[in-house]
């Protein structure tokens, strides 16, 4: 199958993607990046960096560079992936929330998903939509460390086989819905309030968590919202707590309980529409690998058997089992039969079913060919130290295989399938198949049975082994995010915002400026963050002292008149009076 034209960048991580993952890319519009979004990114830009050189992993400072980011504007996309292509890694960019296995199967790949969109003016400390601060200023300043970066392909791997649940897409699906409409300019009360008890109602309601859910919590409490070193004197490393400058700083408090981490963190569930009340802390990220490790030897597709497929049958998503002959069988799982001992002697699926080996589709053994459905036994023959290979499976043949579990298979063999030695599948014609009670599990006139070989279930994992056939659970989501439609009032801001930058670049005469003033008192009165971009210039050049003093009382009275920009002002301010310097 050819690869879906996409931008690479000239990056092999990039261009290394397969089909499945290249539907959620879209460009990035870096076109209708405003001046106000990127006075916006360079607000929290100028902010991390003033509080996070000291709270922040080390490596977060120097890692700004090394991931291709300024203070002062929106990176592109090609300046990302020509600083991360010297580490191994490559970005993209994708329409707001995707779903989780596919965002942990980009990780597998060694690509970062970045959100194309940037946050509202009005959620410049935090917002629980994905936007590029978070992902380009949030994981990719500490992607060069190894052993961070080591974590984030390893929870991707792992989390391509992870079981993914019908009530894990309907959440994913409510939470994209709530973060775009938060990000709107100016939501509908009513449409926000629903979408709110929405989430809220699946969260609890959610019964018990898939592999995926609880592979999420680890991720999330970690590289999203992780801490590391020692509870006492941690250091902020998850991309969530870097990327909002109103969370990073209140997370280091008191009021938030910090814990060791462990994989007990798989049993605490977290909102992403509120700030966190505990955090944990690990003290290395070798740690995290750890605790991984742990998590992994405890999922279905370690373990197998029983457990495994009930979990298949529970997700109601398309879920892969593997026989113990390597034939992998993937589906939408329906039931199964055990015996006494609870091993596995049937299974089902209902739909569409792809039968493979080592992650490739048989040929003929499509979902075109097992639409309907797909049915096996499972288990050794009744016969002692006898297997399938020792017999006679000349085709044409009648066959009468009886299994130790009871399950009976009688027909005409018509033809077989063995990779490396091992046979796969038997096809048979006139075929009947009872279970140990002789209930009926197969007609003749049903038309052709194809038996799985295997005595057990070794395995079980979400998706389909052949990752590119089209019977996957996950679909890219027909909500897209709503591009805003600007007024002539909004053109208007930018411009003045445009105008600044040009004056600061460009070292123009501070006296345009005046101007600029002018036009934000005249038609947006309500102002801070363009004022304090006015106010930076103007200290630097002490040519208008009673211009900045103006500046200094409208500001004030905004704080007054606003409390929710108290902080915001008072940070913006903090900067300009420190004198910082941005390498």
């Amino acid at each position: 199958m050819e690869h879906l034209p996409i931008e690479t960048y000239g990056n092999h991580q990039v261009a290394a993607l397969p089909n499945r993952l290249r539907r959620y890319i879209v460009p990035q519009p870096y076109d209708r990046y405003t001046p106000v979004d990127h006075a916006v990114w360079r607000y929290v830009m100028r902010q991390n960096y003033s509080y996070l050189k000291d709270a922040a992993y080390y490596p977060y400072i120097p890692g700004l560079k090394h991931a291709g980011l300024t203070i002062e504007r929106i990176p592109s996309m090609q300046e990302i992936n020509d600083a991360l292509a010297g580490i191994g890694w490559g970005a993209v960019t994708v329409d707001g929330f995707i779903p989780p296995a596919a965002f942990m199967e980009y990780q597998a790949f060694r690509v970062l998903v970045i959100a194309a969109d940037i946050r509202q003016l009005d959620h410049i400390e935090y917002t629980s939509a994905p936007d590029i601060i978070h992902e380009s200023a949030g994981h990719a300043p500490i992607i060069s460390d190894t052993a961070y970066n080591r974590c984030l392909s390893r929870l991707g791997e792992i989390g391509t086989r992870a079981i993914f649940s019908l009530q894990d897409q309907a959440l994913y699906e409510a939470i994209r819905a709530l973060s775009i409409l938060k990000e709107l300019p100016h939501p509908e009360p009513q449409a926000l309030q629903e979408a709110e008890d929405r989430v809220a109602y699946l969260q609890e309601n959610m019964g018990k968590p898939s592999e995926m859910a609880l592979l999420s919590r680890l991720q999330w409490w970690t590289v999203e919202y992780g801490l590391i070193g020692s509870v006492e004197h941690p250091k902020i490393f998850g991309a969530g707590l870097l990327s909002s400058i109103g969370e990073s700083q209140w997370c280091m408090g008191p009021d938030v309980r910090k814990i060791p981490y462990s994989i007990g963190a798989i049993h605490q569930s977290y909102d992403i529409t509120k700030p966190q009340p505990q955090l944990f802390v690990t003290p290395t990220f070798e740690h995290l690998l750890d605790v991984l490790e742990t998590f992994e030897a405890g999922m279905a597709w370690r373990t197998g058997g029983a457990k495994g497929l009930q979990q298949a049958i529970d997700a109601q998503t398309v879920c892969t089992a593997v026989f113990s002959s390597g034939l992998q069988l993937s589906g939408l799982f329906s039931d199964m039969l055990t015996d006494q001992n609870g091993r596995v002697v049937y299974v089902r699926t209902q739909g569409p079913t792809v039968l493979s080996y080592q992650d490739v589709a048989l040929p003929g053994h499509g979902a075109d060919h097992h639409h309907h459905g797909y049915g096996s036994p499972v288990g050794p023959l009744a016969l002692l130290e006898t297997d399938l290979l020792s017999l006679d499976i000349t085709p044409g043949q009648l066959m009468t295989l009886r299994f130790a579990s009871g399950v009976i298979v009688e027909g005409v063999l018509t033809d077989s399938i063995l990779r490396d030695g091992h046979l796969l599948l038997l096809t048979f014609q006139y075929c009947t198949v009872l279970d140990g009670q002789g209930q009926l599990l197969f007609s003749p006139d049903w038309g052709v049975y194809d038996m799985a070989v295997g005595d057990d279930i070794v395995s079980v994992f979400g998706g389909t082994a052949d990752r590119e056939v089209d019977v996957a659970s996950l679909t890219v989501s027909e909500q897209h995010t709503d591009r805003p439609e600007y007024t002539p009032s909004d053109l208007d801001y930018q411009s003045l915002f445009r105008r600044v930058r040009q004056v600061r670049e460009q070292e123009l005469s501070s006296d345009s400026l005046i101007k600029v003033i002018d036009g934000l008192q005249a038609n947006h009165p309500n102002d801070w963050l363009c004022r304090l971009e006015i106010l930076e210039i103007l200290e630097d050049r002490p040519a208008l002292p009673d211009v900045c003093h103006q500046l200094r009382e409208v500001l004030n009275r905004r704080k007054a008149e606003d409390p929710s920009l108290s902080k915001r002002i008072e940070n913006g301010l903090g900067i300009i009076d420190a004198r910082l310097q941005f390498e």
